[in-house]
Parts: structure tokens; sequence; C-alpha cells
């Protein structure tokens, strides 16, 4: 999900399904984002909605991992997560992005928790 030049990027950082809204930060050795910051001249100060696709299994080498196929419980909660992005997209653009990012980012905080909760 590397849609380079957009405002949202994967991070296996965070527990699949778990989206962060931040006003800038670094690439973290995202190729996508280093792109972006790339062709913003360096400039890294640029909003982002960060969407958890989670760590690999085991061993699995990450590169193979980020080219998988989801399987459907990721896939469904991948799909969950865009559609609240999109909701934190239209939350940003009607009420600034600091009040957008601490009221999403605090119910994105405990995610994950309820996510495990869930059969698989």
């Amino acid at each position: 999900m590397n849609l380079s030049g957009e405002s949202f990027h994967d991070d296996m950082d965070l527990p699949c399904g778990v989206l962060r809204l931040h006003d800038k930060g670094g690439h973290a050795s995202h190729n996508g984002l280093k792109s972006v910051i790339y062709h913003f001249r360096g400039n890294r100060e640029f909003p982002r909605l960060r969407i958890g696709i989670g760590r690999p299994p085991g061993q699995m080498d990450p590169k193979a991992f980020l080219l998988q196929k989801f399987n459907a419980t990721a896939r469904g909660r991948i799909d969950a997560a865009l559609e609240e992005g999109v909701g934190a997209l239209k939350q940003l653009m009607a009420k600034g992005l600091t009040e957008t990012a601490r009221s999403f980012n605090t119910v994105q905080k405990y995610k994950h928790i309820r996510l495990q909760t869930l059969p698989s």
C-alpha cells in the first residue's frame, strides 16, 4: 500500500488496522515517505495518516510480508481503517489538524486491544 504522494502510508510499527494522524515527521525508512519528502525538496512538515499493517510473523522477511496479499482478517481491518481514515480527513478539513489529531488519536490509542479480542 505504498501510495507515494498521498496523505497516508502503511506502517509495520502499528498493529493491523490501527491509525495515527501526525502533523509532521521523518520517513522512518519508509520508501514512499522518502519519495514524498524528496519531492517536497526535503520538507518533512506535512500531515500524514499512518495505517498499521502489523509486523511480519516469526522470522518472515519484512519485504516479503509487505508484498504479500493480506489475509481476510487483515483485509477487513485495513478496509475498516481506510473508512475511518476518510472520516478523519473530512474532520481535519472541518476542524483543523490539531483538534482532529487529538481526538482521533485518542480513539485509536487502544484500538489494537479491541482488535486482539476479536476472533480471527
